[in-house]
């Protein structure tokens, strides 16, 4: 696996720029649609926009194997409350999600001023994964510990 190969491929069907965007901004959040993810069970699909440096993907729903993945890339997986709130997002748009309090989370859309309520359906688990960068860190976090 070449991961910095395969990550010059990330969304190229939907937006051909998603690469070198992704690279100049170094990371950032990605807002979509319905069922992200499906057909993507395969961990490159959460490992390539980890190299990528994104940190946060907001969907209108989830694929639960993908959804998992992104957990263990430590990638927070966020959905909308309202599915209508999609559209109050449009490419290039400044987001930002404050992630210090997962009880109540919000995605900023700077470039508009408003906040829009988001959710996840995270075991505590799930958080601690996240807050330590992911699976690998979060075991090793956890082995070193047990010492």
């Amino acid at each position: 696996s070449n991961v910095p190969e395969i990550s010059k491929y990330v969304f190229h069907e939907v937006d051909p720029g998603f690469y070198e965007k992704a690279r100049a901004k170094q990371g950032g959040i990605i807002v979509c649609g319905e069922n992200y993810g499906q057909g993507s069970s395969r961990e490159h699909a959460a490992l390539a926009p980890k190299y990528l440096g994104v940190t946060a993907v907001v969907a209108k729903s989830f694929s639960r194997i993908h959804m998992n993945n992104l957990v263990n890339f430590g990638i927070v997986p966020l959905t909308f409350k309202s599915r209508d709130d999609y559209d109050a997002v449009d490419q290039g748009d400044l987001v930002e999600i404050d992630l210090m309090d997962f009880k109540k989370v919000g995605l900023k859309n700077l470039s508009r001023g408003t906040v829009i309520p988001v959710s996840h359906g995270l075991s505590e688990r799930d958080i601690d994964v996240l807050l330590a960068g992911g699976k690998l860190p979060y075991l090793k976090k956890r082995m070193e510990g047990r010492r």
